[in-house]
């Protein structure tokens, strides 16, 4: 049997990040030097980084341009939500698909005990391991089939 996926084991743990002072228009600069459509949002810490927040493209679509608010005038800490949603590293999948549908998210940082910053998990990623165990599922009954006798009319 397969062994249980963490948030961890899945997670990608090359994150770009920013701090909440950057400004949007560099925070933008940032995700398209970086080809990303996140940022983790984060403070740094005599432990490490810690998660504060997310900020994505969405959100400075939505909270700046659509606005018609100058970007000059804005920094990360000003779109970020007060809520922080988040996953720990030892969380399965399963949670982790349970908070995303939850929260109406499609990445979450995922954390350590101290919300140190581990990774970033995507539902495009959980995605494809999801595909990957439904196509186990598939040749399982497959072989299932091909296993049972046949009958003769």
């Amino acid at each position: 049997m397969a062994e249980r996926l963490s948030a961890g084991d899945v997670c990608t743990r090359s994150v770009t990040f920013a701090y909440p002072s950057l400004s949007i228009a560099d925070a933008a600069r940032l995700m398209r030097e970086h080809h990303v459509g996140s940022l983790v949002v984060v403070e740094e810490t005599p432990a490490g980084r810690r998660v504060v927040g997310m900020l994505t493209d969405r959100d400075i679509v939505t909270g700046v341009v659509a606005q018609g608010v100058d970007p000059a005038l804005l920094r990360v800490e000003d779109l970020v939500a007060d809520e922080l949603v988040s996953a720990r590293e030892d969380d399965s999948v399963i949670d982790l698909l349970a908070v995303m549908r939850h929260k109406g998210v499609r990445r979450i940082p995922v954390v350590d005990g101290q919300d140190l910053l581990i990774g970033l998990a995507a539902l495009d990623d959980l995605l494809e391991i999801i595909a990957e165990e439904l196509t186990l599922v598939a040749q399982a009954i497959e072989c299932g089939r091909k296993r049972e006798p046949r009958t003769r009319p």
